[in-house]
């Protein structure tokens, strides 16, 4: 079934979330995030990779684990503000990652955009750290690239080239590109999420929050 037709039996439920999601202005009928007083959570129905994020995070239970790849637009687009700061009031900030656009090539014949979000479930938040702040910001560059404010200081992109082009539907975009083949990407990816959980997962949260039977993973997917 589609991911918004889950139980609500599963909210604060599972230990690890994780998905390649769907993305595009496609809306999920959510009749609970509908009538719901946040905000946040009634924009998210109106794009279904936003719903995603929200909806993952509330089957979460506390320390939990949420690993989604998502198309650039989540953490870019200034409209999705409010939901990376409903996002970062739930949950701990653990490692964004832009991908490079050659990515699937070799397996969608495709150059997209697509970042990697971890994030672990807390929603006893009271306050943001200084990367949590820059998650939840657009930037303006003078070049007319719309960015996520972490991401302009490209050290978390995986990448041995980037360059000023256009993205799918024409606007100025950013386009990185990594040289190093399948194997050069994972082993860069593997460092710069290597140094992020173990700067910032909180593996004794995780495991305080434990459910004492075998972990429960939800590999998520969609019909919408």
């Amino acid at each position: 079934n589609g991911f918004e037709e889950i139980e609500s039996r599963y909210n604060n439920y599972f230990d690890v979330v994780s998905s390649n999601i769907p993305f595009g202005d496609v809306s999920a009928f959510d009749f609970g995030f509908t009538k719901s007083k946040e905000k946040a959570k009634q924009q998210s129905t109106r794009a279904i990779h936003n719903y995603f994020f929200i909806k993952g995070v509330d089957t979460l239970r506390e320390g939990g684990i949420l690993a989604f790849i998502t198309s650039q637009g989540v953490m870019n687009s200034p409209q999705n503000e409010i939901i990376r700061q409903w996002l970062m009031y739930n949950t701990n900030f653990v490692s964004a990652v832009r991908l490079p656009n050659n990515l699937f090539v070799d397996s969608a014949n495709t150059e997209v955009g697509s970042d990697l979000i971890v994030l672990q479930k807390n929603s006893a938040k009271t306050e943001l750290t200084e990367d949590e702040k820059l998650f939840v910001k657009s930037s303006f560059l003078s070049s007319g690239v719309v960015t996520n404010s972490y991401f302009k200081n490209t050290q978390r992109i995986v990448h041995t080239k980037g360059s000023l082009d256009t993205d799918q539907y024409g606007k100025p975009a950013m386009v990185f590109l990594h040289e190093g083949g399948v194997s050069g990407m994972a082993n860069d990816l593997g460092i710069m999420l290597k140094d992020d959980f173990s700067n910032r997962l909180n593996l004794e949260f995780f495991e305080q929050n434990q459910f004492q039977s075998p972990i429960h993973q939800l590999q998520s997917s969609s019909q919408s």
